[in-house]
């Protein structure tokens, strides 16, 4: 199925012919292809539209070649629109995605709102951009599904943000939570995807580096030093060093969840548990 040079999406056009390529690919696919069946992303009906966001970095970059291997094998049966929003970080080459998307033969849209400007100005010195960039990236990312008439809108977050979404929120914010792989956002018109909730970072940086995408970096967030992501990271990647696997222990552990073994009278009905009289 991924070997065949002449059955092959552009996106994969030069992929090295090692066997460890061969089987991150196709680790990568299988994957992607786990999470879009658990979680049912593809919704029984009218042919959907995803627009695929595109930031340019290592994640996203896996995410479109991976949805259009699986489109281009007739697995995947959506439309898939790239699109990339420009926010107007200093220095971004605008250039890049777009002649990459054109080379490429994918469908996309370009969009530019000066987000950046309006981060610079509200978020005061020493303080972390990502929450309001992302609410402004989000907000105009939503519009253009809507303007596209797409159903959802996909991200590339992986397995790795995940986990450090759920630990930032157990020690910064006292909850349980984390970024569902399926959502549906508040005005209750898109869904909103995340493909490669069960693929690895560690999987995704092999795959873009020999894959050689052009990758553009965030010199927005990226920029700054102590964020609580990078804290959580580091963390887990002690962890992973002195116990190998336990990234992945961690994630399937959200996959199985006991609510009767947790402390939250909302998920579970303590009240109301009852011992059985004895019977003498």
């Amino acid at each position: 199925m991924l070997d065949d040079p002449d059955d092959i999406h552009p996106l994969f056009y030069g992929a090295p012919k090692t066997t460890e390529f061969k089987k991150l690919r196709k680790r990568i696919v299988q994957n992607t292809r786990e999470a879009i069946e658990t979680y049912g992303m593809v919704q029984e009906g009218p042919r959907p539209k995803w627009l695929v966001c595109l930031s340019g970095g290592k994640d996203s970059y896996t995410l479109l070649a991976v949805l259009h291997e699986l489109q281009w094998r007739g697995l995947l049966p959506v439309d898939l629109l790239a699109c990339n929003l420009d926010q107007g970080q200093p220095n971004f080459p605008a250039t890049v995605l777009p002649a990459f998307l054109e080379k490429m033969g994918v469908p996309n849209r370009i969009e530019y709102q000066d987000t950046y400007s309006i981060v610079m100005d509200k978020i005061p010195a020493g303080r972390t951009f990502c929450a309001l960039c992302s609410r402004l990236r989000r907000g105009n990312l939503y519009r253009i599904a809507r303007e596209e008439g797409c159903s959802a809108v996909v991200l590339g977050h992986h397995r790795d943000d995940i986990l450090e979404t759920f630990m930032m929120n157990m020690f910064h914010g006292s909850r349980l939570a984390t970024m569902p792989p399926k959502l549906v956002n508040e005005e209750g018109d898109l869904f909103l995807y995340r493909p490669l909730a069960h693929v690895a970072e560690v999987d995704c940086e092999k795959f873009a580096t020999a894959m050689d995408y052009p990758i553009i970096p965030c010199d927005l967030c990226g920029s700054q030093d102590g964020l609580q992501r990078q804290q959580v990271k580091a963390m887990l990647d002690q962890w992973e060093t002195n116990f190998p696997g336990r990234r992945n222990i961690m994630f399937k552990s959200l996959m199985n969840a006991r609510p009767s073994h947790l402390l939250d009278p909302k998920l579970f009905d303590f009240k109301g548990l009852e011992i059985k009289p004895s019977e003498d």
